[in-house]
């Protein structure tokens, strides 16, 4: 273990350490049943249209039914993400910027065969995530590392492609697309999949995005905020995807199953009035 990873280094303010402490206590079923259908265990959404004869059928395998479909939801969400991050081989090195438990690395290195590094300020994240790396013995192309994706620790340069995959309201947006521009390689690809809320409805979150935010401790961005940090660190966008209405049948589904949180309702409310979008974003390092 580097200087870089002790848990002083890591956790520079009080917020993050309350952050990490929130992951590193979360049990949540809603992630851990979904990860043991395929043994890919994701800490995101889901989008695409919902089999909705899950709910048909012998009601005591209801809810297995339920679960694996929205199993296959966030794996569809993953593909999806992969789809923009370029044309990558197993010469590349590519960053799982708030890496969770693994599932979106796993899956890159699966379709690449590329070296894979995930970052997470979660101690208990990380270490789940390298066990699963034991297990799947890939330890020659995947490593997860007890960092902050504000003060990574890599050289510059390092990275191919950089993704972020619903990590980005933790942090500060131009201090985080400042350390993916100096890790990026010249020409890399970044991407994130992220909801935010929509200028267009007030510069202020609305009451359904807050109470996101107070679930998750979390702090939501503005829609606009994204693109202006990305053209102050030389990232330039080249494809926006509104996500929104493709995620919503999850939603619909997550609410009707027992792994509910009881945020569900928040996040319909807010994607359906127009205060909250799902977008993936994709820039390219110039």
């Amino acid at each position: 273990m580097t200087m870089l990873d002790t848990t002083t280094e890591v956790l520079s303010t009080r917020y993050q350490k309350s952050v990490a402490d929130y992951w590193n206590k979360e049990q949540d079923p809603v992630n851990l049943r979904l990860g043991e259908v395929s043994g890919t265990f994701h800490h995101h959404y889901g989008i695409g249209d919902v089999d909705w004869s899950v709910l048909e059928g012998p009601e005591g395998t209801r809810e297995e039914r339920t679960i694996r479909e929205m199993h296959r939801l966030e794996g569809a969400q993953a593909d999806f993400l992969l789809d923009q991050l370029g044309d990558l081989g197993p010469a590349d090195r590519i960053l799982d910027a708030g890496s969770g438990r693994g599932g979106t690395s796993f899956l890159a290195n699966l379709r690449f065969g590329c070296q894979v590094d995930g970052i997470s300020i979660s101690e208990k994240q990380v270490g789940f995530a390298n066990e699963q790396v034991r297990q799947r013995g890939v330890a020659d192309k995947v490593a997860f590392h007890f960092r902050n994706m504000l003060d990574n620790g890599f050289p510059d340069a390092t990275f191919r492609s950089i993704w972020n995959n619903e990590s980005t309201m933790y942090v500060d947006l131009h201090k985080l697309f400042a350390e993916h521009a100096r890790v990026l390689t010249p020409g890399g690809r970044y991407v994130t999949i992220t909801g935010c809320y929509n200028d267009v409805h007030g510069r202020q979150p609305s009451r359904a995005v807050s109470q996101i935010d107070a679930h998750y401790i979390c702090d939501i961005h503005p829609r606009s905020e994204y693109f202006a940090a990305m053209a102050a660190n030389n990232l330039l966008p080249i494809s926006v995807v509104d996500l929104t209405a493709a995620t919503i049948p999850y939603w619909e589904l997550r609410a009707q199953s027992s792994v509910a949180t009881g945020i569900e309702e928040a996040f319909l409310t807010a994607y359906k009035e127009g205060s909250f979008q799902y977008l993936m974003i994709a820039a390219d390092k110039v």
